[in-house]
């Protein structure tokens, strides 16, 4: 069944961004989870991103409870269209289940209490290890870049895989 809506939870604003993105390439209205939650209709069947923590898609439980989820996005910092196998796996997502990963970016000062602290904490730890690291490779540069600089990668261009997919969905 094709989607009928996108849902999104975000942290930082790139996960908005993106399903913003999506929403106008596509057409479809686009919700936040508290707002789609909200709906009398819980027979819809959507797209849902989330952000990325510790390899978790937040928010997509609670979706999956009440929406017919159709595809799901995660967004973090790592490549876009990398990490899926972990993704379908830390997120129990069924096998035959469309799953995305979009890079999105990272911003410190958008961050607030213990996720600020972890992300502090992370970001020293992994940025002095790629900092140290000979012979980096392009993606772990710009992971380096990103601790250290901050930054959006947010882009259309990271969509094409999920576009692909909606418009080839029944």
């Amino acid at each position: 069944m094709k989607p009928s809506m996108i849902v999104y939870t975000s942290n930082t604003g790139h996960t908005k961004e993106y399903a913003m993105l999506l929403g106008k390439r596509t057409g479809l209205p686009v919700y936040s989870l508290e707002e789609a939650m909200r709906n009398p209709s819980s027979s819809d069947t959507i797209i849902y991103l989330g952000w990325l923590m510790a390899g978790k898609v937040q928010g997509y439980a609670k979706a999956a409870r009440r929406f017919h989820v159709a595809a799901v996005c995660g967004v973090g910092m790592g490549a876009t269209g990398s990490q899926l196998q972990d993704l379908r796996k830390v997120n129990a997502l069924p096998p035959a289940m469309p799953v995305f990963t979009l890079q999105g970016g990272f911003d410190i000062t958008r961050l607030r209490g213990v996720y600020k602290l972890m992300m502090t904490v992370m970001a020293k730890t992994v940025g002095k290890g790629l900092a140290k690291k000979e012979n980096r490779s392009p993606g772990e540069d710009e992971m380096l870049d990103m601790l250290l600089h901050g930054g959006s990668r947010v882009s259309e261009e990271n969509l094409a895989a999920i576009l692909e997919w909606y418009k080839n969905a029944q």
